[in-house]
């Protein structure tokens, strides 16, 4: 019997070491855009709620827009599900800041609603950008429910991008709203 090679050894556990990094960061991955699409239905239920009463005239437009979020819970629910990976334990969380988010920007009038969807598609599509990139080379599926997402979110923020005035008194919203959802995605990877 051949000596074993210390080499070889360390080599096959970094491997393994590596696998399971990658395994754990794909779970990652998978709960922290669960939680994303549930804080985003909330957000468009709460502005469709006060829309129908002060903005009927975007009320279509926030309605495809949910049904999209919707779409994409259910693609991220599906793989933790087959999966058997938990949730995330910020799901609440994401919940009840998607509420208040949406009520908030909401009440803040028509232009608040799509600097909202501006900064968080903004915020989005950067994370699946990074998600995207590492997926490609550690699992084809989860490649393929991030990539799934990408262009209704791109039509969010263009939606978002073209109808939002640009205007100074609105660049706080955009700054609250981008920052929230970063420290939310942050939250959401710890837990």
């Amino acid at each position: 019997m051949a000596p074993l090679r210390w080499s070889r050894v360390v080599g096959v556990t970094c491997s393994r070491n590596s696998e399971i990094e990658h395994k754990k960061e794909i779970e990652r991955i998978i709960r922290v855009d669960h939680a994303g699409e549930l804080g985003a239905i909330n957000i468009y239920k709460s502005q469709l709620f006060v829309s129908r009463y002060f903005y009927k005239d975007i009320v279509p437009e926030l309605n495809e827009m949910l049904g999209h979020e919707k779409e994409h819970f259910e693609t991220f629910d599906n793989l933790l599900k087959t999966r058997s990976i938990r949730s995330c334990y910020a799901l609440w969380f994401w919940a009840f800041g998607g509420i208040i988010l949406g009520l908030l920007t909401a009440l803040m009038g028509r232009n608040a609603i799509w600097v909202c969807t501006n900064a968080i598609e903004t915020t989005v599509l950067h994370h699946l950008s990074w998600q995207l990139s590492f997926l490609s080379k550690h699992d084809t599926e989860a490649y393929d429910a991030v990539y799934s997402i990408k262009a209704d979110e791109e039509a969010h923020q263009n939606i978002g991008a073209s109808r939002g005035k640009k205007a100074f008194i609105y660049k706080p919203i955009f700054i609250v709203v981008t920052g929230s959802t970063k420290v939310a995605i942050w939250l959401s990877t710890k837990l």
